[in-house]
């Protein structure tokens, strides 16, 4: 099997700025009263004396449609890992989750041009990346693969020979968009989608031969698309984690000392058994 990248990715690769701006959505998740926010905000921690750009709430950018992490329910509101996450997060810091919901490029922008607080879409973290925003620890492990048509002659060897779609921006796109020298394949060989809904509708199309996604999202876009199969094997391993504006170091030390809080008493493992089920 073709493996081109050193898949040691808690220091990794390159993200693509790109000002393109989809839909913009606003919600409020989960809802809290200002006397409980107060009550919450008080137990924070001496040190998380942070700022948000609006005050009592904490703002997360995101690309609703890279499930299970982040989508959108059929009542309208957002659900998944993320979202549950930064709910969590919110509620140890007293603050009011407001998620704003866009096109995964336009949401890493948001953080780094102070519209948002912090942006929370299966983002890895990349040297490049750690460049324009500071990170949060590790979360979550993303395993890219590579879904095709069941009875596809398309192989972890012969991906260099294929039409393979990925989201636009992702390290999927970067990684496979780069050039063979490089480990990837060239850009005459991936063509970018919004999302990975629409690269997935691509493939059953017949408009490129594979996709390159995130193995949680791999699995509910083939539950939910007779024909497609996950080829065995990992494309490539990485990490995420939580992106931040580079000057809001308090918000950043804040955010990890929620997070160690939550995944001592279980509750970060709790929300991710709740959509990935273990094999």
């Amino acid at each position: 099997m073709k493996k081109f990248f050193s898949i040691a990715l808690a220091v990794l690769m390159v993200c693509s700025m790109f000002a393109a701006c989809g839909s913009k959505t606003e919600t409020k998740a989960p809802e809290t009263t200002a006397a409980a926010a107060e009550t919450k905000a008080a137990e924070a921690p001496a040190a998380a004396a942070f700022t948000t750009i609006e005050d009592g709430k904490l703002i997360m950018s995101t690309n609703a449609a890279f499930p299970p992490y982040e989508m959108i329910a059929d009542d309208g509101s957002f659900e998944g890992i993320d979202v549950e996450v930064a709910g969590a997060i919110a509620n140890k810091l007293g603050l009011e989750l407001v998620i704003d919901d866009m096109d995964f490029d336009a949401a890493l922008l948001a953080v780094q041009q102070g519209k948002s607080d912090m942006v929370m879409a299966g983002v890895t973290v990349t040297e490049d990346r750690q460049m324009v925003m500071n990170f949060s620890d590790s979360y979550a492990t993303g395993v890219q693969v590579v879904i095709v048509k069941e009875g596809s002659d398309v192989t972890m060897d012969n991906l260099g020979e294929k039409m393979i779609g990925c989201q636009r921006g992702t390290t999927g796109y970067i990684y496979a968009s780069d050039s063979p020298e490089n480990g990837g394949y060239g850009e005459d060989h991936v063509t970018a989608y919004d999302n990975g809904a629409s690269a997935v509708q691509a493939l059953l199309n017949g408009q490129v031969d594979c996709v390159i996604i995130d193995s949680a999202p791999a699995a509910e876009f083939v539950a939910a698309n007779a024909g497609l199969t996950i080829l065995e094997g990992t494309w490539v391993e990485e990490f995420y984690a939580i992106g931040m504006g580079k000057d809001n170091t308090a918000l950043l030390e804040a955010v990890n000392g929620a997070l160690a809080e939550l995944t001592a008493d279980g509750t970060l493992q709790t929300i991710v058994d709740k959509y990935i089920s273990a094999e």
